[in-house]
């Protein structure tokens, strides 16, 4: 069963040459099958950066990060793309990067080149494409599988209007399929069709982790309290 494990965990990065600082500080949590986590807190708090670590993108400074099962990053789906080559070489690339091997990639293949539908543009160079098929292509080789563990910092729209929808319908069986989802977002009403659990992060700590509805109440009534305190420093300086 997917489980995964942060055991306080701290990361450092360099702010100069002579210098580096924490953006995640003493983060401790753990998350099991069936669990939906929604990472949220405002810009800088440190969300994208505790999902790279999650995904091994990022290792600790302090601490251990330990997961079982297969992990999906949906935060970079452009991943490995390589412009010289073409889409279906790239949706092979892409899967690859993720760690899965050749023949399960092959034995999805041809329904990943017929979700992208871009027709014969599929066996040309992705730099012949215009912006919204490369978008099909990659959206689809990122969404090919379902994985134990899945990632997402944001939701992801991709291509026109039609597809949008094709879209939309594969993430919510993408998630729906997924034993543990960690997802970083600012908007409130789809973490919470989505999430039963959330991280409240400010400053790279965690300020609050319990009930989605809870953590975003904590996090709106700190917002509100911050505001009000700067506004009345303003007025008085």
């Amino acid at each position: 069963m997917p489980h995964v494990e942060l055991d306080s965990v701290s990361l450092k990065f360099p702010i100069s040459l002579f210098k580096s600082d924490y953006v995640l500080k003493d983060i401790s949590f753990s998350l099991s099958n069936g669990d939906r986590l929604a990472l949220i807190g405002p810009n800088g708090a440190g969300k994208s950066t505790l999902l790279r670590l999650i995904a091994g993108i990022y290792f600790p400074s302090k601490g251990a990060v330990n997961s079982s099962g297969t992990i999906s990053a949906l935060f970079n789906i452009s991943l490995g793309t390589r412009r010289q080559s073409t889409g279906r070489r790239n949706m092979i690339i892409r899967n690859l990067v993720e760690g899965r091997n050749i023949t399960e990639i092959r034995d999805k293949l041809d329904d990943m080149v017929q979700f992208a539908d871009i027709g014969e543009y599929i066996d040309r160079p992705m730099e012949t494409y215009s912006r919204g098929m490369a978008m099909r292509t990659v959206f689809s080789a990122a969404t090919a599988f379902n994985p134990d563990i899945l990632l997402i910092d944001e939701w992801i729209g991709a291509g026109d209007r039609a597809f949008r929808r094709k879209s939309e319908a594969r993430m919510r069986e993408l998630i729906d399929r997924s034993g543990i989802i960690v997802m970083a977002s600012h908007h409130k009403k789809l973490t919470a069709e989505i999430c039963d659990k959330g991280v409240y992060v400010r400053d790279g700590q965690i300020q609050f982790f319990g009930p989605i509805d809870d953590a975003w109440s904590r996090y709106l009534d700190d917002t509100a309290a911050l505001n009000k305190q700067g506004h009345a420093s303003a007025a008085t300086g």
